[in-house]
């Protein structure tokens, strides 16, 4: 049976790229065309377009360090677009997957913190653009997040002006209680996070800058370590 096959503009549609996108991944080999018979026009297998699509943390590595466009399925362009998938549709299909009921929601409240904290902390002040990638994958147990904000330092550093570099940043943001503010009822922002992951098989990795944090698995050790790779914003990748 011959492979099925998308043009050009029902690719562009299936992912929610523009044509022109489309056009520079294939010149650079990020997502290869072919063409028929030696013809000029573009076309894409499915399963070249289901691959592309499920390589998350290259999708959103990409839109860190180079700040090239992801697929619309995967950007969150304000926060209640980010709600609204991350508790209508993530948590209803990782219940679909016959994921403990408990464990799902502690991994939505999870991604909800991440999320919401970069909407939190950019809002007025995006860079460029601004929003949020959110991806996530039933079968691996894989969620990632990421953004192109101003980063974990720029933000303590309002209150916290002595900060070094990334490193102690990203230790202040994971640690301390900065603004003073009450606690949400969702949990003490980044703090909770480490607090849910000391307890329950849920691993986090999470870059700002150019430092690194590390939570494993049903641990409070925490891993903080400088990147060798510095990006704009900040990357979570969460495995449960």
């Amino acid at each position: 049976m011959d492979e099925k096959l998308f043009t050009i503009s029902q690719a562009s549609e299936k992912l929610g790229v523009s044509i022109d996108t489309l056009r520079r991944w294939d010149k650079s080999g990020k997502l290869v065309a072919i063409r028929k018979e030696g013809g000029t026009h573009r076309y894409y297998r499915e399963n070249d377009i289901e691959v592309f699509a499920s390589n998350l943390v290259g999708l959103a590595r990409d839109w860190t360090e180079d700040g090239l466009e992801p697929p619309a399925m995967f950007y969150c362009s304000d926060r209640s677009i980010f709600e609204s998938r991350l508790k209508n549709k993530m948590s209803v299909e990782l219940m679909r997957a016959d994921i403990p009921s408990d464990l799902v929601s502690l991994v939505t409240a999870i991604a909800g913190e991440i999320g919401n904290n970069s909407f939190d902390h950019n809002m007025g002040k995006w860079p460029d653009v601004p929003g949020v990638f959110f991806g996530y994958d039933t079968s691996k147990r894989q969620i990632v997040l990421a953004d192109r904000g101003i980063g974990i330092m720029a933000t303590l550093s309002r209150v916290r002006p002595g900060l070094k570099n990334h490193e102690e940043a990203l230790k202040v943001a994971f640690n301390e209680i900065v603004s003073g503010r009450a606690p949400e009822d969702r949990g003490n922002g980044l703090k909770f996070v480490v607090k849910i992951i000391a307890q329950y098989p849920i691993s986090l990795f999470f870059q700002s800058g150019d430092a690194e944090l590390r939570l494993e698995k049903d641990s409070s050790e925490q891993r903080i370590t400088k990147s060798a790779v510095k990006i704009r914003g900040c990357f979570a990748f969460i495995e449960f």
